[in-house]
């Protein structure tokens, strides 16, 4: 199992970033995924998640509205768009394969995920 992500960087607050988790190594398309991010000196927080069929969305209640995840099973890929970027929104951003299919509401912890890749880096600056 291979989680690989990209699309991080050094940005300017209000501007925009799309984060890219591209899969391998399992089948992609019956497993829900993740994404979490890790501020430093912080644990580890809830982003978003989505199902195995990208039917079912879930965004942390204090993400609403500003990020917005998707998969393309085709391409075994997932994304998270970002928009108004925030200072506070600086940190590794992690994408995770869940153990199953669905989007519960255990979704939110990382013990629900069984797989993770190793970061991108996003850096807001005011």
């Amino acid at each position: 199992v291979q989680l690989v992500e990209s699309g991080g960087g050094l940005v300017q607050a209000k501007s925009s970033l799309r984060l890219s988790c591209v899969a391998s190594g399992f089948n992609f398309n019956m497993h829900a995924m993740g994404w979490f991010r890790q501020a430093p000196g912080k644990e580890r927080e809830f982003v978003a998640a989505i199902s195995w069929s990208g039917y079912t969305k879930r965004i942390a209640d204090s993400l609403k509205g500003r990020f917005t995840i998707s998969r393309d099973n085709a391409k075994s890929t997932m994304y998270l768009q970002i928009n108004g970027l925030a200072p506070e929104d600086t940190g590794v951003y992690f994408c995770a394969r869940a153990s199953w299919g669905e989007v519960t509401d255990p979704a939110i912890k990382t013990s629900y995920y069984e797989n993770w890749g190793q970061g991108t880096q996003v850096t807001v600056s005011p």
